[in-house]
């Protein structure tokens, strides 16, 4: 009886091993290609891991305010009501004008008095805000400020102590 018994239990399972098996084929065939397919998505995401530091990298070395050629530099009209009208649009305290253009916030205030008129660099640095809209003024000054950041008292007594140290 036991020799019938493991015998039908045999055939019970030959039979199932033969159901299964095409069943169990198809499925390995499409873990296989998920794998592969997986695979080649992470090389993409990757990729474009890569690329996208490479933008931020190039971002961070861009100039703040976009260049202006030094002849439309000179020729641009500045009054001090145009200067004026200019914070004005952009939402800007003289202090935030003062910052982007990188002067001392009583300059901003003689430009606007007609007590003296920007030169140069800063003249440019003007030029070029008439063509900047709000938003990019607000991440030109956030950028600023994180410019900035590093140069706080705190930040300059670590470099001092960091100096003091490698000198010993």
């Amino acid at each position: 009886m036991a020799k019938i018994e493991t015998a039908i239990r045999e055939a019970i399972a030959r039979g199932a091993r033969r159901q299964v098996r095409p069943v169990v084929l198809s499925l390995r065939r499409e873990v296989f290609r998920l794998r592969r397919k997986v695979a080649q998505l992470h090389g993409a995401l990757t990729a474009l891991r890569r690329l996208a530091v490479g933008w931020e990298r190039m971002m961070a070395a861009a100039p703040l305010i976009p260049p202006v050629p030094e002849e439309a530099a000179k020729a641009a009209r500045l009054s001090p009501r145009l200067i004026q009208s200019l914070r004005k649009r952009l939402g800007l305290s003289q202090t935030a004008l003062a910052r982007l253009v990188g002067v001392s916030a009583p300059a901003v205030a003689h430009w606007e008095t007609g007590e003296s008129t920007p030169k140069g660099q800063n003249r440019a640095a003007l030029v070029a805000l008439r063509k900047v809209g709000k938003r990019q003024v607000k991440a030109l000054l956030a950028r600023r400020r994180k410019e900035t950041a590093s140069r706080t008292p705190k930040a300059r007594l670590r470099v001092k102590k960091s100096r003091r140290r490698a000198r010993k």
